[in-house]
């Protein structure tokens, strides 16, 4: 089924793969960024071309995420034009680097805006929508930084990544009833394919840095990136991320999984999620409140029983 899609922070990564593969897929998708008329424009012309080279609906459109005026703008041009929305995708983000000391505290609310509270901004401006519909789908691209090995100097985007993870699980429960689906995404580290570590922010307090970059630590920026470089795996492919959200979307209503991992390096995201979502799952359960696992109208309880979705499957929920 043809779905009505917008994805936030589409100019370049994992956003702008998805972005294609989803037209590709065959769905109506605004690839959303800001600065459309400026720093991206070259963006904007890549999108054109490529939708029309490969004969699909993709658009872009100006969204900035750290703009609440600008994302109503975005979501209600895309309903004027269509009538509906079905899928939200959260992949805005950003990156920095560097010893958590140097960053100074207006520099890791500036991270939580872009990763957290952009999200706080689309779905407050997208999810009227879904509940008036009755019906949608809610994508949130986390990192497995959030419970995977995680080493030093990535902690001002670590935490965001958390703070986000923590928002989509609370959402999650709440949407249910209004039969919203939430599936949390979950990357792992790629060193290439993305411009994450190339346009890494880093910290402004240059003395503290300086001091760190000095002394026991004089070394350390270096054998972190060494040390990613030694646990990636040689065959890990980011365009993976893009094919998960396209299965995801394409799964019918009721039977998608609460969180997807694609990390090739396996840094053990995926073990501590199992459980934590487990136990989310068995305090619902105990609290009678287990339809908060997912929608549990007639339409999406019949579609999983129609699919064989058993009770195992669901534990990842």
């Amino acid at each position: 089924m043809k779905q009505v899609i917008v994805i936030t922070g589409a100019s370049s990564g994992f956003g702008a793969l998805a972005a294609r593969a989803l037209a590709k897929a065959g769905h109506i998708v605004y690839a959303s960024m800001r600065e459309t008329t400026g720093r991206n424009i070259k963006q904007v012309e890549s999108v054109k071309q490529f939708a029309a080279d490969n004969k699909v609906d993709l658009r872009t459109i100006e969204l900035d995420v750290a703009s609440q005026e600008s994302v109503d703008a975005a979501i209600q041009l895309i309903v004027s034009q269509n009538g509906r929305l079905d899928v939200i995708i959260h992949n805005a983000g950003h990156m920095v680097f560097g010893p958590a000391e140097a960053f100074t505290p207006e520099q890791l609310a500036e991270i939580y805006d872009v990763n957290v509270l952009s999200t706080q901004r689309v779905n407050r401006a997208g999810l009227p929508v879904l509940r008036k519909q009755g019906r949608g789908l809610v994508i949130w691209v986390g990192s497995t930084s959030t419970r995977g090995g995680t080493p030093p100097y990535l902690a001002p985007y670590f935490a965001a990544k958390a703070g986000m993870d923590a928002l989509a699980v609370s959402f999650a429960g709440e949407l249910a009833r209004w039969n919203i689906e939430t599936t949390i995404v979950v990357p792992g580290a790629f060193t290439s394919g993305t411009n994450h570590f190339a346009h890494a922010g880093s910290p402004e307090d240059k003395s503290r840095l300086k001091e760190y970059e000095f002394g026991p630590t004089a070394n350390l920026a270096k054998e972190i990136m060494k040390g990613f470089e030694l646990t990636a795996a040689v065959d890990g492919d980011v365009s993976d991320v893009a094919k998960a959200i396209v299965k995801v979307v394409d799964m019918p209503f009721g039977t998608r999984p609460f969180r997807v991992h694609i990390d090739p390096a396996n840094d053990g995201a995926e073990i501590v999620n199992g459980v934590a979502d487990r136990v989310r799952a068995e305090l619902l359960r105990s609290m009678k409140l287990a339809d908060l696992l997912g929608p549990s109208s007639t339409e999406a309880l019949s579609q999983k029983a129609s699919w064989g979705l058993t009770e195992c499957n669901r534990e990842k929920r």
